[in-house]
């Protein structure tokens, strides 16, 4: 199984670093978009993480422009939008592809370990939502649809 912990990522502010300060947490890792119809789901997403952070849950999020480009924004953009529109406290990564030959390692992963529809590897929209246990295995995959309080009692299973 790859250590999910040592998959390269970025920071909003472009910095490189992965997900080891995330080692033994159950995470909720999600694309995001700003100018979506999904994007109130940004204030259910803040929900679980208040909720649930102190027993162990991560929410993070990873801006994607590439369904409808409906992430215009650069990261400056993206976090004031987050923080003043729906209060967003947890972390909010650098833009990625989750599609293509140019999609983040992360999400090559995510799609690898949970296929979506009739097993397709590929993300549909925005606010595709991956779980993920402490162990670092991928759990679960939701629709866009999917509205994040429905996924708590799958997190409380994991905590």
């Amino acid at each position: 199984m790859i250590d999910l912990t040592a998959i390269p990522i970025k920071t909003a502010d472009g910095s490189d670093t992965d997900l080891s300060p995330y080692a033994g947490k159950v995470l909720l890792i999600v694309n995001t978009a700003s100018k979506c119809g999904f994007t109130p789901q940004y204030e259910g997403l803040e929900a679980l993480h208040r909720r649930y952070s102190e027993r162990g849950l991560a929410v993070l999020a990873f801006p994607c422009n590439q369904f409808g480009a409906q992430e215009p924004g650069d990261a400056e953009e993206i976090a004031n939008f987050c923080r003043l529109t729906y209060d967003v406290t947890f972390p909010v990564f650098a833009k990625v592809d989750v599609n293509g030959p140019a999609a983040s390692p992360l999400f090559q992963h995510l799609k690898h370990s949970a296929k979506g529809v009739l097993g397709s590897e590929a993300i549909k929209w925005n606010f595709t939502k991956f779980l993920v246990d402490r162990s670092g295995k991928v759990v679960a995959r939701y629709a866009p649809t999917t509205k994040p309080e429905a996924i708590a009692a799958d997190i409380e299973r994991l905590l």
